[in-house]
C-alpha cells in the first residue's frame, strides 16, 4: 500500500497514466478513484484485463492504447529487477502489451516491495515470449541451439485442453536458464530471432522504481555500470 500511494502523489491533473496488473497497481487505481480530487481530469491506459475492469467499477476515464498517443508516466509492478532497473515480467503473460505501454511514456516507474530488488537478475524467474504459432517448431530449435542447458516449456492452460493463448493470438514459451544470463545479451539475442514478438525482459526501460519495506519508501534510479 505504501508504494501504491507513494506513486498516486506522482499523477497530476490532465495527465495520461498507464498501469500494469497486480495487487500494488490494483491499489493505485482505488487511491486514484478514492483519493485523487482531480481523477475526472485523468485518463487511464492498462495493459491488463482485470486492471481495466477495475478501473472501470472505480469510475475512471479508460481508454485503448491505440486510442493515445503518449503516456505521461506507466506503472508496473515485476517479479525481479536489478540495479540498472531492468525487469522481468513472468507472470501474467501480457508484457507484449506491457512493453509498449511502457515505450510510449516518459516516465516507467515500477512499483513495489524490497524483495524483487536483485543486484544482478538471476535465473529464478523463466524469461517468457510470445511467438507466433508457425514459428514455434523453429524458434525451439534456435534457442536450444544457442542455449543448450535452458529448458523451454510451452505455457499450457489449466481452463481449457490446450496452449495458453495471447490476446494476439500467439504462443507463450518459458524459458527456465541453467546459469544467468547477461541482459543484454539475452535483450538482442532473444529479440532477433524471427517469429518471436516480445520477450519479458525490460531492459534498461524503467526511469525510476518506487520500493517500499521495512526503512520505508525509497526512490531508485538506474546505476548504469
Amino acid at each position: 500500500m505504501e508504494a501504491a500511494k507513494a506513486a498516486s502523489k506522482l499523477i497530476k491533473a490532465g495527465q495520461t497514466i498507464g498501469v500494469g496488473a497486480g495487487s500494488t497497481i490494483a491499489k493505485l487505481i482505488r487511491l486514484i478513484a478514492a483519493e485523487c480530487t482531480f481523477s475526472s481530469t485523468l485518463t487511464l491506459v492498462s495493459s491488463s484485463f482485470n486492471s481495466s475492469a477495475l478501473i472501470l467499477k472505480s469510475g475512471l476515464n479508460l481508454k485503448s492504447a491505440a486510442a493515445v498517443d503518449m503516456l505521461d508516466i506507466y506503472f508496473d509492478g515485476c517479479d525481479q529487477f536489478d540495479t540498472e532497473l531492468s525487469a522481468l515480467k513472468s507472470g501474467g503473460g501480457i508484457h507484449t502489451t506491457e512493453k509498449i505501454l511502457a515505450s510510449m511514456a516518459d516516465e516507467f516507474i515500477l512499483i513495489g516491495d524490497t524483495g524483487k530488488f536483485a543486484d544482478q537478475l538471476n535465473n529464478i524467474y523463466p524469461l517468457v515470449i510470445e511467438v507466433i504459432p508457425a514459428a514455434l517448431n523453429t524458434i525451439l530449435q534456435q534457442i536450444t541451439a544457442s542455449f543448450p542447458d535452458a529448458e523451454l516449456r510451452l505455457r499450457m492452460s489449466t481452463e481449457k485442453d490446450g496452449a495458453v493463448i495471447s490476446e494476439y493470438g500467439n504462443y507463450l514459451i518459458d524459458i527456465y536458464f541453467s546459469q544467468p544470463v547477461k541482459p543484454a545479451e539475452l535483450n538482442v539475442k532473444i529479440k532477433m530471432i524471427p517469429g518471436i514478438v516480445e520477450h519479458s525482459l525490460f531492459y534498461r526501460m524503467a526511469t525510476k522504481a518506487i520500493v517500499a519495506g521495512e526503512e520505508g519508501i525509497k526512490i531508485l534510479r538506474p546505476q548504469y555500470s
